[in-house]
């Protein structure tokens, strides 16, 4: 349905410059935006290419003008984009009821308007909340709780006692609640420790493809509100993470982890167990994390240390060469002084 460029105006609280009646049907990069769409600009070069294209409003950031499009002024263009987003592209619409292919224990409470796709499974005391979306292939085992507009994409797997709050998205292939990895070494073999905690996922979190999140041995695994999660993530058992952090894609946490709020850690990064991350920290990519750190530490490396000290070793380590080339030479001239000498 068409929107107004006076209308996107209104509901980004931006100013307005040009032709307000201007009808925008779709939001597209500047490279592919066709006559009738909106695109966006957050710099200079990416405004040169948007007034060259055949969009016909640009959202913008700065002070920039224009004589062809309608331009859209907002304080941040890429946060005016996620708003807007939404807009063009709404998400996918489920209808309410409960798919016939689909086992529901008779304990269960499922809300008349939430969604059961086909091939899922409900156990017993479930409790699913309004509005959320169970797509298919979904397997909740006993005592689940799921809040308001929570939505599990096909083939996520809820093991049992895990809570989840509103507004939570898991994306497909991810597990919540399986045993954590937790064994003593008993008469030559490893027993197995009995993991008799659960997960709790606070509002809106977001968590990714195929990631895995365990139980606790006995209290819980702890993922706290607005916490995002990429892909291929694994957090042991009685991990806590704080509020609002980011946490990227293959990052894996051993157990007893506790973050505070505000983190970021980025790809492939490992954290060893029971270490205390404050507030606000980073942790750059490939880090290997073996110590606490402390509020606004930003971290870096295998041991991970502080990032500046780590890339002086970094360009330290890309000058060894060099240097090693430099020792020999100076051992060959030292070899030739001592020969003279000797003479």
């Amino acid at each position: 349905m068409p929107i107004t460029a006076s209308q996107i105006a209104q509901q980004l609280h931006g100013e307005l410059v040009g032709d307000g009646s201007v009808e925008l049907t779709g939001l597209a990069p500047s490279d592919r935006a066709r006559v009738g769409e909106l695109t966006f600009a957050e710099n200079a070069s990416y405004f040169d290419a948007a007034e060259k294209s055949q969009a016909s409003a640009i959202l913008v950031d700065g002070p920039f003008v224009s004589s062809r499009k309608v331009l859209i002024r907002v304080a941040n263009a890429r946060i005016a984009l996620a708003r807007v987003l939404p807009v063009f592209f709404p998400p996918e619409e489920h209808p309410c009821g409960i798919h016939p292919r689909s086992t529901i224990a008779d304990s269960a409470q499922i809300h008349p308007t939430a969604h059961i796709g086909p091939n899922c499974v409900v156990g017993p005391r479930v409790r699913v909340g309004a509005r959320s979306v169970l797509m298919g292939g979904n397997d909740l085992r006993a005592d689940c709780q799921l809040g308001d507009d929570v939505c599990l994409f096909p083939n996520v797997v809820l093991y049992r006692q895990t809570h989840i709050g509103d507004r939570v998205t898991i994306h497909a292939g991810t597990v919540i609640g399986s045993d954590g990895f937790g064994y003593v070494f008993d008469e030559g073999h490893h027993r197995k420790v009995l993991q008799l905690g659960n997960v709790i996922i606070h509002n809106d979190v977001e968590i990714g493809a195929n990631a895995a999140i365990d139980r606790g041995t006995l209290g819980p695994t702890v993922i706290g509100q607005g916490t995002k999660i990429d892909n291929l993530v694994h957090i042991a058992h009685n991990v806590v993470i704080g509020k609002h952090c980011m946490i990227m894609g293959q990052v894996g946490f051993a157990g007893s982890t506790c973050l505070g709020d505000y983190v970021v850690i980025a790809s492939q990064s490992g954290i060893a167990d029971h270490l205390k991350i404050g507030n606000q920290v980073v942790i750059g990519a490939k880090s290997g994390v073996m110590r606490d750190i402390a509020d606004g530490g930003r971290m870096l490396g295998t041991p991970a240390a502080p990032d500046k000290q780590a890339k002086r070793q970094i360009i330290a380590m890309q000058q060894l060469p060099e240097l090693l080339h430099r020792i020999r030479d100076l051992e060959k001239q030292m070899e030739q002084l001592k020969a003279k000498s000797a003479i």
